[in-house]
């Protein structure tokens, strides 16, 4: 690990001021993501309404990041990002206010999260694709996509701690609105940013027309295509592990709010390292081959963990888990952000995102309907498996194609 090139992007204005209120916001929106998961298991005990509730929040992403990704191409990204994190304020605000008046359902839960999934799906492939537009250099993209995952994955590391203590002391409530207010610094933030430079592109095709065209271009392409295909693999049969971590932590470890604290704060923090380790690399050379070598570290973390018995080892594994989740997705945006058409960024990181975040709740509903059956750790223990078949057939493809551009 080159530390002299972790923090190199951080000297542009602009990223930084994004860097430092995006922190704080996303310390509260992991906050907020352990008391929602933690509230629906303590209200309905359900491992199916878990998944749900992680369905509702996720499913818009499959159905509008596409388009959103043309949004992204045409209008200005900038104000298009304001007014995603004021309507995620006010999400976030509606549930604590239910949440602290004692009025809360979880059909309440499950409309809020459907709601916050909406504004997601537009937010995400916009964030993405507004990165280089944050940064003075280009050839710094790299370190700034890494230290973006490394920033989220930073405050799953801090929020999921806070979320335990609070959950413990003063209830959910209170963590809905702590996320609120977090909200003000990345909306300052952005306002305070110099976007003169920053204009949408006027188009007069239709929306339909430039979806297809992106559809073409991304699924045109072959090594563009199969990482896409590894990322929705993964996506689907890995990372829904972490919506069963309250059912984890409760009925397979015996533990509290304090347990899943530390089980998310593990997730949080191996998801870090992994992060930092791509963010002080001097170049992209050997993304595709850590691409696969993420997804079958995720494979053998997941299990592992769902061998696990013990408090202890359940963390190691799960902070395994995440290190190989993390290099996987994020060294993929890096291999796709480095490699599209300026104007076509929008709408190949909106497929990006549908691959990654647009599988999820399919992943989540299959997770929490599978552990109804077979149970938690058998349903881990399944998606284990599939992360390292997938990671060593894609292995094998890359290395069979005759990859010219980056290998």
């Amino acid at each position: 690990m080159n530390l002299k090139f972790l923090f190199r992007t951080l000297q542009s204005r602009n990223y930084r001021l994004f860097f430092i209120g995006q922190f704080i916001s996303l310390i509260g929106t992991m906050i907020q993501q352990i008391a929602v998961s933690w509230l629906v298991y303590r209200m309905t005990n359900s491992v199916f309404l878990l998944g749900l509730v992680g369905f509702a929040s996720q499913f818009p992403t499959f159905v509008i990041t596409p388009f959103a990704g043309v949004w992204s191409d045409r209008f200005n990204r900038h104000k298009i990002l304001v007014w995603t994190q004021a309507l995620s304020l006010i999400q976030a605000l509606a549930l604590a206010i239910l949440v602290l008046s004692g009025a809360i359902t979880v059909w309440q839960i499950i409309l809020l999260s459907l709601f916050i999934g909406c504004v997601n799906a537009i937010d995400m492939p916009n964030r993405q694709s507004f990165v280089i537009y944050m940064i003075d250099d280009r050839k710094d993209l790299g370190n700034a996509i890494a230290l973006n995952s490394a920033m989220f994955n930073g405050t799953r590391f801090i929020g999921p701690f806070i979320a335990g203590v609070l959950i413990a002391t003063t209830g959910e409530g209170i963590c809905f609105l702590i996320n609120a207010l977090s909200y003000i610094a990345v909306i300052v933030a952005l306002l305070s940013m110099n976007t003169d430079h920053i204009k949408g592109n006027v188009s007069k095709t239709s929306v339909l027309t430039e979806l297809k065209e992106g559809f073409t271009y991304v699924f045109g392409n072959p090594q563009i295509r199969a990482i896409l295909m590894l990322v929705m693999l993964t996506s689907i049969m890995g990372v829904p592990f972490i919506v069963l971590m309250p059912a984890f932590a409760k009925d397979i470890l015996q533990g509290g709010p304090h347990t899943l604290g530390f089980l998310m704060s593990a997730l949080g923090a191996g998801a870090l390292l992994g992060a930092f380790y791509l963010a002080s690399r001097a170049n992209i050379k050997g993304l595709l081959k850590i691409i696969n070598l993420g997804a079958l570290i995720l494979g053998i973390g997941l299990i592992g963990c769902s061998l696990s018995r013990s408090l202890w080892f359940s963390i190691l594994m799960v902070f395994i888990a995440a290190f190989g989740m993390m290099v996987q997705v994020a060294a993929a945006n890096t291999w796709l952000q480095t490699n599209v058409d300026d104007d076509k960024r929008g709408r190949t990181m909106s497929f990006y995102v549908v691959s990654f975040m647009g599988m999820a709740p399919f992943g989540s509903l299959l997770a929490g309907s599978v552990a109804g059956f077979i149970g938690v750790p058998n349903t881990i223990f399944i998606g284990g498996i599939v992360c390292i078949l997938s990671a060593i057939f894609f292995f094998k493809f890359f290395s069979l194609s005759n990859i010219k551009k980056i290998s």
